[in-house]
Order: structure tokens, then sequence, then C-alpha cells
């Protein structure tokens, strides 16, 4: 999988994909991420991507020019099975979406900032708008690092265990059950008996049984979502 992150502000990217899971994928070549700087695109003189807002108000606005121009670049290079858009008002990311992304084999991701993109970059260059949750960062970045990390995980290889990301929390529309390590008893706090009997079907049962008291505690629109299957 390759993924093309569209930016004014890469610096911002620099960390998340230099360590852990993504930059082992990375190092596998299980996954290619490339950070392309807005501003590499822009045609003015003094590589301005933003712009003042026709009508007024406070606040700028990032031109439909160099945005253009960059994933014009990119799709005169390779196909794309997605153009994707991070804003506050896109369709809740959540775990089934990434589940079908991770099926892409490449994602172009722009990054909103300042008052958001020109309206015909949404209209005309964009497939798909995606938003990480109810609330507003000052740009798109860390919502198009969330995305790739979700994503990036569920290629198969990426993780060392094939298993983990299937069991991960809201796979099954449930939350995932309490886990533990040693020493199995710390200070008088034991871990419970059925996870060091070695019943393996016991210890899933008890593992179901957990997961959904849980998530009828915690998440009670997943547990009736689960339950409504």
């Amino acid at each position: 999988m390759r993924i093309d992150i569209v930016t004014c502000l890469p610096k911002l990217l620099e960390g998340p994909f230099d360590d852990s899971i993504l930059k082992r994928a990375q190092k596998k070549g299980l996954v290619e991420l490339k950070v392309h700087n807005l501003r590499d695109y822009a045609t003015n003189k003094h590589k301005k991507v933003d712009d003042y807002a026709y009508g007024g108000g406070a606040g700028m606005v990032l031109m439909i020019e160099p945005i253009e121009h960059c994933i014009s670049s990119l799709k005169s290079e390779r196909d794309y099975d997605e153009v994707i858009y991070m804003s506050p008002d896109g369709e809740i990311f959540d775990q089934p979406m990434a589940n079908q992304l991770s099926l892409s084999q490449n994602l172009i991701i722009l990054c909103g900032h300042y008052k958001g993109v020109d309206e015909r970059v949404r209209e005309y260059l964009v497939t798909k708008e995606i938003s990480i949750g109810n609330y507003v960062l000052t740009g798109g970045e860390m919502a198009a690092a969330v995305v790739s990390d979700a994503v990036i995980r569920l290629i198969p290889g990426v993780l060392s265990d094939e298993t983990s990301a299937l069991s991960d929390s809201f796979q099954d529309d449930m939350v995932a059950p309490p886990v533990y390590t040693r020493p199995a008893d710390y200070k008088g706090k034991k871990v419970p008996d059925i996870l060091l009997s070695g019943h393996e079907a016991k210890i899933e049962e008890w593992r179901m049984q957990q997961a959904l008291e849980r998530t009828k505690v915690r998440r009670p629109e997943l547990y009736s979502k689960f339950k409504n299957k």
C-alpha cells in the first residue's frame, strides 16, 4: 500500500511515522508513506497556499490551485482508490472503515488547515471525507496520522501476530476484554484463576463474557448494535 499525505505543515507528521509499527511497516516494504508539502505546488512568488475567504469573515482558506496541482501530479504516476479529505464534518472514522481502506492499494489524504479548503476541492477533487470525531483540531495532520495508523496495522505482515488486529477493540462491535501479565499476584491483587487454567475454550468464553459486560457498561451504543446483529 502507498499513502500520500498532502499538507501545508509537513513537519507535524515527522514523528508519528518514524517509530514503532509504522516505521517497521515501511522498512518491511509493506507500506510506502509519502508526505507532500503543499507549498511545493504553489505557483506564486511567495509559495502562498492560502487566501482570504470571499464574502469576508475570519480565517484563511487553502486555495484550490496548489491542491489541484499536487493531486494531478500524483495521479499522473498511479491510480488512487480514494482521495480523502480530513474534515470535521466528514463521515466518522471507525473500525469498519479502517478495514475497508486497508484493502486499498493507493490513498491520498489531504489535510485541511485554517478555515478549511476552497469548496471546489471538495466538489471536484475529493472522493471521500473523513472525521475522527466531533471536535476541531488545528489542522488535519494529526487526524491523517490516526487514519494511517489504524489502516496500516491491518495490512497482513505489519503486526507480528497475525491474529492481533482481529482481536482488537471494535472489530466485533465490542471493546476488548481485560488483559493481564506477570506477576500473577501483585500485592494481593490476583489475575483471575481462569486465565491460569490452560483451558482454552473456557478462557475464550470468559473473554467473550467480559467483553460483552464491558461494552454494555462503557459503550452501550456498541452493545445495542452487537445485540441487534
